[in-house]
């Protein structure tokens, strides 16, 4: 992904347009963001514009499923309260939510082992049964068999520079434990250390639902090697109480394999290629370690 960027001005304007009573609010640049950019707008607003080709379907995902869901979350989200529409000053939609305040994870780590609890409370509370008409994601929620290449690429991220036998063996066990054979659960889809927000080392809030998406819960479980301190992974199943063996086992295997694909975009914003995240490597290879320990 290019790091294409817009200009305040173009919020201002579309503030203008159609929001007219929030047009004056202070204006601020965020770092961050992949398929959308983000300003903070006033103390407790945001404006998010799509700037990827995908970033347009994934804010009206979030726009109609996020508020329904962030009733019963435990953490604050990034609820939209305002809807942008397409006009002649931007043909995409876009997104006036709620600013959710701390700092994303890869900037803060957590710290605190209760996050172990606030995470699985955010968890247990997310996943419910969804209904048909829920999003379905081709690299989210999926058997992990159908994630092989994906293994496989992100493998090339470490090789050189890191000992592949335990990804490798934590990988197998995963692809051997028992798929999910449960009714499709809603999942966040993204839960890594750019999209959860911290406040005094413990976890505050969730944002980016842009990957809403229904299927196996063991994808959104990985977040118990993604973000926690290590060493309280068993105290968050604890504490989520209903993932058995397998989904465990399968959770462990998407850690691995989110890990890898973290480091690499990483890498790339280390290395000054477009797109890359350069705090994100840093964040990913300690989850890789806690995955892999």
């Amino acid at each position: 992904m290019d790091e294409f960027r817009f200009e305040q001005e173009l919020v201002r304007a579309l503030l203008r347009e159609q929001h007219p009573d929030l047009a004056e609010l202070e204006l601020r640049d965020v770092e961050g963001g992949w398929d959308n950019q983000q300003w903070r707008l006033g103390p407790d607003l945001a404006v998010r514009l799509p700037r990827t080709e995908r970033a347009p379907e994934l804010l009206r995902g979030e726009q109609k499923w996020l508020p329904v869901l962030a009733e019963r979350l435990p953490l604050l989200t990034p609820v939209p309260v305002r809807i942008g529409e397409p006009s002649a000053l931007f043909e995409h939609t876009w997104t006036i939510t709620r600013w959710v305040d701390g700092e994303p994870s890869d900037r803060a780590p957590i710290t605190r082992p209760d996050a172990a609890e606030a995470l699985a409370g955010f968890l247990a509370a997310l996943h419910q049964e969804a209904p048909a008409d829920a999003p379905v994601s081709p690299t989210r929620g999926i058997p992990l068999a159908e994630m092989r290449d994906a293994f496989d690429q992100g493998l090339e991220f470490i090789e050189g520079d890191a000992n592949t036998g335990p990804a490798r063996e934590i990988w197998e066990k995963a692809l051997a434990a028992p798929a999910w054979d449960g009714a499709p659960i809603w999942l966040h889809g993204d839960l890594h250390a750019a999209n959860v927000i911290v406040r005094d080392g413990t976890l505050a809030g969730v944002i980016d639902f842009g990957d809403l998406c229904s299927g196996d819960p063991a994808t959104d479980l990985s977040a118990a090697w993604l973000l926690l301190p290590e060493g309280t992974a068993n105290r968050f199943f604890e504490a989520y109480a209903v993932a058995d063996e397998a989904t465990v086992a399968r959770a462990r295997g998407w850690a691995v394999l989110r890990a890898l694909h973290l480091i690499g975009i990483g890498r790339n914003g280390r290395l000054g290629r477009p797109g890359g995240k350069p705090t994100w490597e840093p964040a990913a290879r300690a989850a890789l370690e806690r995955a892999s320990a």
